[in-house]
């Protein structure tokens, strides 16, 4: 199947004066401006060459004057620049399908354009330029062909958001045991601010990062798209003085136990195209949260059937059952899924004993249920030891796997993953990725790419004492950052205490099943506890969809609240969390997102919150009001006679 297509629809030339070698640019401004003029990009030299660039949003200064520019070990492109072409700008309809997303299909126009410069030297350095309704976004790219590496010592590239904005940011955790690995708290800071009680020594902040600007009227969000193996993953720099916030590139020590070289900076011969710096921008957090700007920007899809791609829902022992890896409990995980009617049955670390001793895997393949199996990151790096297990997983029955442990974004590290992809493809497994970086539209790419952790999720009952306390505040702002870069297996739904007690009532950790966007969604919690649910939540759990044909935000505030209507199909739901330890009051118009049903169910929670629901039904009626509970949720599912 075709996921993408890319026409060009209209063409307009620039001035030839603007196409002249060494056009003098001093003074002059070089600008693409999306239909119908919402995000705007301008690129602009000083009289000694230096490259900045600005953006707005429906004519509002998003990001001030910023510098771009590049240091490598042969060429020095950050000063003496002058514009050699303009390219005419090219519009670019991006019209494809996704296996996770809030929405289906995705059908949107991008404004393109690049403007190549050059140095004292004479050496090349084209910048290509991306707007369109939801943002904006740019990318270095070296034209000339040779055979000669060259290396990027220093991106010059930095964001400069005002001092006033208000900011959600993770810290980037330094090389450790487990790190990095995007499992840290967001921190609400202002620009400037230092890094304050991470969980692990920290070296800088991830991407995304979220602001809100301009008093609190717009909404941008710092990412990025199209990471390859020509490129590490970036992060931004922890000194951010005056709201300047520069890009980073991956740590040397950033190797866990990965045959990794000494040096951590990008390299390649040329040409050379280099990833998207993505800023998505929005006058409502919700445009940020529903944006597909960084899938947009990726390459399309690489694969021509995807027919024997399915999301879905998977039962996982590990939660409840950490140190039991017998038979038993496996097939008794199995026995869950087909009961729920779930497609999927996650074996983690230590199933290879398991299905010595008995079978698992045929066992879950004989009831109709997909296995999918852990395996550690070092056994899957190099390409003909990854090829030859594909093909043996693939002939045991196995539908997907669960890759963990990589901790890096490093360069080698970002070269790997794809050719994953592509390998797991060709035997026709799914990927979920853990002890990993953050998705940068590879779920475009590689549709068989389902999700990925790169997220602090419900695991941390046992391991983060902070956690209980925090958790209701980060599942409102992780919808606005880690899950608009890609699929979050934050894996739901954890009802029973663990080392350090839970404080969310029972259907907020429900409802985040619904809130979280994951091609495979990873339950947490034992058989006892589904067994025990009343009729309606377990029927609830048979019916939620995995991924989503429209999605509308009605409540969006990062740190406090979320409300989202969703629709699969036939299903429509309303979910919503609370973020706050005080209770918040929710009025929804349901005659909107009621069309064709004449009643709704809603979920609420029981006499003890922490374990129990409550369920009642109503007519639909042209409002909804309920108080909704500190840290508490609520799902709403409309219902035909």
């Amino acid at each position: 199947m075709r996921t993408s297509l890319i026409d060009k629809v209209l063409t307009f030339l620039v001035p030839a004066s603007l196409l002249l070698s060494g056009f003098q640019a001093t003074g002059q401004s070089m600008v693409l401006r999306s239909t119908p003029g919402a995000s705007q990009i301008t690129l602009s030299l000083t009289q000694k060459g230096e490259l900045h660039y600005q953006v707005t949003h429906r004519n509002k200064l998003i990001i001030t004057e910023s510098p771009l520019g590049l240091v490598c070990d042969d060429q020095d492109f950050t000063s003496g620049l002058s514009v050699v072409s303009v390219s005419p700008i090219e519009l670019r309809r991006e019209n494809y399908e996704l296996k996770v997303s809030h929405v289906k299909t995705i059908n949107h126009v991008l404004e393109c354009r690049t403007i190549t410069f050059k140095n004292k030297s004479g050496s090349l350095m084209a910048i290509d330029l991306a707007a369109g309704k939801e943002g904006v976004a740019f990318r270095y790219r070296f034209p000339d062909q040779t055979n000669t590496i060259r290396v990027i010592n220093q991106e010059r590239t930095g964001f400069q958001i005002e001092k006033k904005a208000t900011g959600w940011l993770q810290p980037y955790n330094k090389a450790g045991k487990y790190t990095p690995g995007y499992e840290d708290f967001y921190l609400k800071v202002h620009p400037g601010d230092s890094i304050r009680n991470p969980r692990n020594p920290s070296v800088g902040w991830c991407m995304p990062a979220l602001f809100q600007v301009n008093g609190g009227k717009s909404w941008v969000l710092l990412a990025e798209s199209g990471t390859d193996g020509s490129f590490p993953g970036c992060h931004l720099q922890p000194d951010s003085q005056g709201g300047l916030y520069k890009i980073a590139f991956a740590e040397k020590d950033e190797k866990y136990t990965l045959p990794l070289s000494d040096n951590p900076l990008p390299a390649s011969t040329l040409p050379w195209t280099m990833p998207w710096r993505v800023i998505i921008m929005g006058e409502q957090a919700g445009d940020i949260l529903l944006s597909s700007l960084i899938t947009d920007l990726a390459p399309t899809a690489k694969l021509d059937d995807t027919s024997w791609i399915e999301p879905g829902k998977a039962t996982w022992s590990w939660w409840s059952h950490p140190e039991d890896h017998s038979p038993d409990m496996y097939n008794a995980f199995t026995d869950l899924a087909a009961s729920f009617g779930f497609r999927y049955t996650l074996f983690d670390a230590g199933w290879e004993k398991a299905n010595t001793e008995g079978g698992i895997i045929a066992k879950a393949t004989a009831k109709g249920i997909k296995p999918m199996v852990w395996g550690y990151s070092a056994a899957y790096f190099d390409s003909e030891k990854r090829k030859k297990r594909f093909k043996e997983l693939a002939a045991m029955g196995v539908k997907g796997v669960k890759i963990d442990f990589w901790c890096s974004d490093r360069q080698e590290v970002m070269a790997c993953l794809p050719s994953l992809f592509e390998d797991a493809a060709k035997e026709h497994l799914l990927v979920n990725l853990h002890g990993a970086t953050v998705p940068r539209g590879w779920h475009r790419t590689w549709p068989n790419f389902m999700t990925a952790e790169a997220v602090l999720g419900t695991e941390s009952y046992f391991y983060e004492p902070r956690y209980p306390d925090k958790a209701a505040e980060q599942n409102t702002v992780l919808p606005f950052t880690r899950n608009v870069a890609g699929p979050t297996d934050y894996t739901p739904f954890a009802l029973t205490i663990r080392k350090y007690p839970r404080l969310n009532t029972a259907v907020h950790e429900l409802a985040t099943a619904m809130i979280y966007t994951s091609g495979i969604i990873h339950f947490a919690d034992s058989k006892e506890v589904f067994d025990s649910l009343p009729v309606p939540v377990q029927q609830l759990l048979k019916d939620m969809p995995s991924t989503w044909d429209k999605t509308e935000s009605i409540v969006a505030k990062p740190g406090e609240q979320l409300i989202l209507a969703r629709q699969k199909e036939s299903l429509s739901y309303i979910v919503g969390i609370n973020g706050t330890n005080t209770v918040v009051p929710v009025r929804i118009n349901l005659a909107k997102y009621a069309r064709g049903f004449s009643k709704f169910r809603v979920i609420t929670e029981g006499k003890d919150p922490l374990m129990s629901f409550k369920t009642e039904t109503y007519p639909i009626t042209s409002s909804w009001q309920y108080m909704l509970a500190p840290k508490g949720g609520f799902i709403i599912q409309f219902v035909k006679n």
